[in-house]
Order: structure tokens, then sequence, then C-alpha cells
């Protein structure tokens, strides 16, 4: 994948898949210890303790559609190339949490792409999903969440296309005063 808000769509597709409601995202770039953090956490049905240890295998996926899945194997080895770790845990019935830390400023670090699109895109297409995204930075921090927002609409839906247009400007502008690092 080109970047890691693709890793994070590909992520937060599984966590649907799984049946999740509450879907947390929360990417930290720590310039002291050259570190950029990515955790992401649902609330779905979560990884039978049985195949956890396989869902970083390329040649492993419970999908029917294809034989191999290779989502996490690469947000793995993306993670590991730049010096980074990655973890999954995982509780039946309660959830998942993925995190892969990656050197910042690494030369083989994917960039970050475009969070704001991504975010936007999920809140406008599963509207009945709570998406909960943060972002800190040394310079500061942006919290994105579907439940604020869809209070402050007031009855204007997620799935405006003028809303989710709207949205995607409103995390543009916020993430770019934290300045983030591409």
């Amino acid at each position: 994948m080109k970047d890691l808000s693709l890793h994070i769509l590909d992520v937060v597709h599984n966590s649907i898949s799984a049946g999740a409601k509450l879907i947390k995202i929360e990417i930290i770039q720590n310039e002291k210890e050259d570190l950029l953090e990515l955790t992401i956490e649902d609330n779905g049905k979560g990884i039978p303790a049985d195949k956890l240890d396989k869902v970083s295998d390329p040649f492993f996926t419970t999908r029917t559609t294809r034989k191999v899945g290779l989502g996490l194997p690469l947000l793995r080895m993306n993670a590991e190339r730049t010096g980074g770790t990655f973890s999954i845990e995982s509780t039946e019935g309660v959830g998942t949490k993925v995190k892969a830390s990656f050197g910042l400023h690494h030369l083989d670090r994917p960039p970050l792409g475009d969070m704001a699109g991504v975010m936007s895109m999920l809140a406008g297409s599963y509207s009945d999903r709570h998406f909960h995204y943060q972002h800190i930075t040394p310079k500061g921090e942006f919290t994105f969440d579907t439940v604020e927002v869809t209070e402050a609409l007031d009855g204007v839906p997620l799935t405006d296309v003028s809303v989710v247009k709207y949205l995607e400007e409103f995390i543009t502008e916020n993430l770019a005063e934290i300045e983030i690092i591409e």
C-alpha cells in the first residue's frame, strides 16, 4: 500500500466486517523518539485465539472470495522495515486492537496519505458507525468524532454530499494546524 491512510482504511474495513460499531484511530507523531505510532481499536466480534497468530500471515484469510489476505501482513512489513513494531490483540466478543509503530523520519516509512479523505469517506459511508480519530503531534492534537459531528449537524445526515465535502475540508485544515509530518 502506498500510504498509511490506505492501511488504516483496510484495517477499518476489517473492523466493519467484524461488526464493530465503535472504531478508534489514534496517530501519535513523537519527534523526540522519532516514532509514528498508529493504533486502531474496535468493539467488533474479535478474533478467535487459535487464529490470532495467523492474521499477519499473507497466506491466511477468513474471506472466501480470495486465498490471501495482504492487509495486515503489509502493515507489519512496512512497520518493521522502518525499525518499528507491529502487534495485534483481540478478545472474542470484545474487539481487536492493531498497533504499529514506524520510524517517523525513516526513509522507508510510507507517507501518511489522505487522512481527511479517508475519514470523511468513512463518516459518510458508514453513518451508523462511531468513528473516533485522534492525531497528536508536537504542535498539538486534533480529534474528529462522528458522534459529536452528528450532534452539531442537528439532523443533517452525514451521508449528505455537501457534509462529506465539508468534513474533508475541516479535517484537512485542522491537520494542517497541528503540522502533521507526511
